[in-house]
């Protein structure tokens, strides 16, 4: 909801948005296809092909979910590999859904879109660890790995008893990458290359008719990933470590806002990225895992959207994590959890911008069960945050964060839980109390009704409180409110004979005191608490398993998505009357998906459609709806060897995604993967 208002302070040297035109309207499929999977693998195939059972994990551990009522999605680590997603966006939006924003091809800044509320207002977490910026409040997709990802937790509307942090409003997604091995020694490798279809283009379109450009061949060879990784399970030691490579030219064609057909190019990327974690079992059925992780990235980025011209940014992050789980303290009437992480992230752009932040965080979580059907949790967590800018302004902060929580859980009879919970927290600036209530009745054996009501909340990131152009034009403001918010939601689970699975969920939000930028009389942009939503919103899921057990196909499964949202801005006088609907917003995604599995591979087909979306808050510029169709194949041979390949946007649809940003048309990937 702020991004515009910060691309002329944060995102100043970077490229300004130009006039968007309307791009060509979505080639048929309104009710096209796309894919969501809960799927628990039966461990037959390498390709990762799945037994079709949703996934309800009710561990409680470090890095995973407790069971929660809200409404919640996880991507196992077998889809993750036949997906063949680049990054986590693409991933997400593939499995889930999940409205994304991007401001190009791989390695492009990119906003999730979780309920109506954009990366800023959802809470990320790596192994159960809050990832998001404290600087910005935004997250890097390009540092997750998805070959070191075992699984992700996608936890909606707010944040549940567990993960209750500033900056939940749209909810919560947990990305788990510490898992204890299974046993033996393992060794993998994937490479794979991404290719667009070359062609004449108009090198100058400010005049007509400008120079042709031939086709450059190479573009077939555009994007190279290889990643390698080692794995060893033990009696009580187990460890894994992966390295991944990605170099990307971004040279795909798109038509500009003139209809002349051009070639991205000054958007090279190359990033790589090392992980190394491990287990040990201590006595009494504890744990301890340890994670470290480093990153480092070099970009191009264009001044304009169509500028041959770009800009460098570098971005290295290194991350340790400790944590210890102890499940069973006091003869298994306690159980308890701590974590220990620090990150330091470095980044660089242009000539003189340089940002330099470490922050620690800390946590400790606790259950308690006094009798059978109880359940009392507490917890505390804490951040300390130092930001350090070497550029004109020379600004150096630091300040901490946290806070404590209590919770109940009560299995009233037979298929009935009760929640409540409270958190306090802090900034040391200000405190917000955070209560939330929930329901889970399961009136039958196929059957589960969940509702929830709470408040949720974000702190002010330090861009908003402190930051200082080195014209004084962008100036920060240190009396900023929280970000406020309450929520509450309805949801139905409905489970047939493992055969068929129907999710579905009612919901409404309102946030007030949401941080914009606006100008001042004086010219003179600064932050200010007025920004007040609405979101009302009914999403459903319906799945279709059927298992075959041929001597050629032994399972296809068949989903379908439907989301429809509307949301009002209601600041500055505006009331529902005037249905300004929230920028980026779209007011309806469909999708669904085909997905055939034989013995030795799988073939999925999904796509997801988008209807029109608002690049700006007064609704003047529209951007037009699109549909993406996918299709990807993954084949073993063997037990060490799987090949697989991918047609994105196999309709080759031209859109944009981010207002006179453009995406790339029909991309094919092939690789392999080798495992011992």
């Amino acid at each position: 909801m702020k991004q515009q208002e910060r691309d002329g302070r944060v995102r100043q040297n970077r490229a300004p948005l130009i006039r968007a035109a309307h791009i060509a309207r979505c080639v048929l499929l309104a009710a096209c296809v796309s894919a969501f999977a809960e799927a628990e693998p039966d461990g037959e195939g390498f390709d990762g092909s799945d037994g079709g059972a949703p996934v309800r994990l009710e561990s409680v551990t470090v890095t995973g979910t407790a069971e929660t009522t809200q409404q919640m999605e996880v991507i196992t680590k077998e889809e993750i590999q036949r997906r063949n997603s680049p990054d986590l966006a693409s991933l997400l939006e593939e499995t889930l859904d999940m409205s994304v924003t991007r401001y190009g091809g791989y390695g492009n800044q990119t906003e999730l879109n979780l309920r109506g509320f954009d990366t800023e207002r959802t809470a990320i977490l790596i192994d159960g660890i809050p990832a998001n910026s404290p600087r910005s409040g935004e997250f890097d997709i390009n540092q997750v790995d998805l070959a070191n990802v075992e699984r992700i937790e996608v936890v909606y509307g707010g944040s549940d008893t567990k993960y209750n942090v500033s900056g939940a409003l749209g909810g919560v997604i947990n990305i788990v990458t510490i898992q204890k091995q299974k046993p033996g020694l393992r060794l993998g490798a994937a490479v794979s290359n991404s290719g667009y279809a070359p062609g004449e283009y108009n090198s100058r379109h400010s005049d007509p008719p400008g120079q042709i450009g031939s086709p450059h061949y190479e573009d077939f060879f555009d994007m190279q990933m290889l990643s390698l990784s080692a794995g060893y399970g033990g009696e009580s030691l187990s460890w894994k470590a992966s390295w991944f490579g990605n170099r990307a030219g971004n040279h795909y064609l798109y038509r500009d806002d003139y209809g002349f057909a051009r070639r991205k190019e000054s958007n090279e990327i190359v990033d790589t990225g090392l992980d190394a974690s491990f287990v040990r079992d201590l006595p009494k059925r504890a744990t301890f895992m340890s994670d470290t992780s480093l990153y480092y990235a070099d970009k191009n980025y264009p001044v304009t959207p169509n500028a041959v011209g770009f800009a460098k940014a570098h971005d290295f992050s290194a991350k340790e994590t400790l944590a210890l789980d102890a499940p069973a303290l006091f003869g298994g009437a306690i159980s308890a959890e701590a974590a220990l992480s620090y990150t330091h992230s470095l980044s660089r752009y242009g000539a003189s911008a340089r940002s330099d932040d470490d922050f620690i965080t800390a946590l400790s979580r606790w259950a308690w069960y006094p009798v059978e059907r109880l359940t009392l949790r507490s917890g505390a967590d804490w951040r300390f945050i130092h930001t350090d800018s070497e550029d004109v302004t020379k600004e150096t902060r630091a300040g901490n964060a946290g806070g404590l929580y209590v919770a109940g859980e009560y299995q009233a009879a037979h298929g009935v839980l009760l929640l409540a919970s409270a958190k306090g927290a802090t900034d040391t600036r200000q405190c917000v109390v955070a209560p939330k209530a929930g329901l889970s009745w399961k009136p039958s054996e196929w059957l589960t009704l969940k509702n929830n009501y709470f408040r949720s909340f974000k702190f002010p990131d330090f861009d908003d409180l402190y930051y200082r152009s080195h014209d004084n034009m962008f100036v920060g403001n240190p009396n900023l409110k929280p970000e406020d918010g309450v929520g509450a939601d309805i949801i139905a689970e409905l489970a047939l004979s493992g055969a068929v699975q129907v999710d579905s969920t009612l919901y409404a939000q309102w946030t007030k005191d949401s941080i914009h930028w606006v100008k001042s009389a004086g010219g003179r942009w600064s932050p200010e608490n007025i920004g007040t939503a609405c979101f009302v919103g009914a999403e459903t899921r319906p799945t279709l398993t059927v298992p075959l057990g041929g001597p050629f196909l032994r399972r296809i499964k068949a989903g379908f998505t439907y989301q429809y949202q509307l949301s009002w801005l209601l600041n500055d006088g505006l009331s529902f009357a005037d249905s300004y609907r929230i920028p980026y917003m779209p007011r309806q995604i469909i999708g669904g998906s085909l997905d055939l599995q034989w013995k030795s591979g799988s073939l999925l087909l999904s796509a997801h459609y988008e209807s029109t979306r608002y690049a700006d808050t007064v609704n003047s510029l529209a951007l037009d709806p699109y549909c993406l169709l996918h299709l990807t194949v993954n084949q073993n041979a063997g037990e060490r060897l799987a090949f697989f390949a991918a047609l994105k946007n196999m309709l080759n649809s031209p859109y944009q995604s981010f207002a006179g940003y453009y995406m790339p048309g029909i991309t094919l990937t092939a690789g392999i993967r080798v495992r011992r």
